[in-house]
């Protein structure tokens, strides 16, 4: 249970706390970041789909280390830079899940 509440947490509160505290339209910003969450749609080409002891980072395409590339390269634009952000969050909190994991 801390594992998921660790992991959600990252998810939703840390792109909360960035826009809450970087931007006067943070509620567009927030939901930028929360878009974020279309990755997660590279689980559906995985068996199963949902396996809560498999570590995402480099098992499915779009949590692998060549889309984390583009990802860093999506903070350059000033109109991707939001939606990279909100990306690295995600797979920052993914990461922080794979490490517990292991724990």
């Amino acid at each position: 249970m801390t594992r998921f509440a660790i992991h959600y947490g990252i998810h939703f509160l840390v792109p909360l706390v960035i826009a809450l505290s970087l931007q006067k339209k943070w509620l567009r910003y927030y939901l930028i970041m929360l878009a974020a969450f279309v990755i997660d749609l590279d689980h559906l080409f995985a068996t199963p789909i949902f396996d809560a002891n498999r570590c995402s980072i480099n098992t499915h395409v779009l949590h692998s280390y060549y889309a984390m590339v583009v990802y860093l390269i999506l903070l350059i634009p000033k109109r991707t830079r939001w939606f990279g952000i909100g990306l690295i969050i995600h797979i920052c909190a993914d990461w922080i899940d794979c490490a517990l994991l292991n724990l």
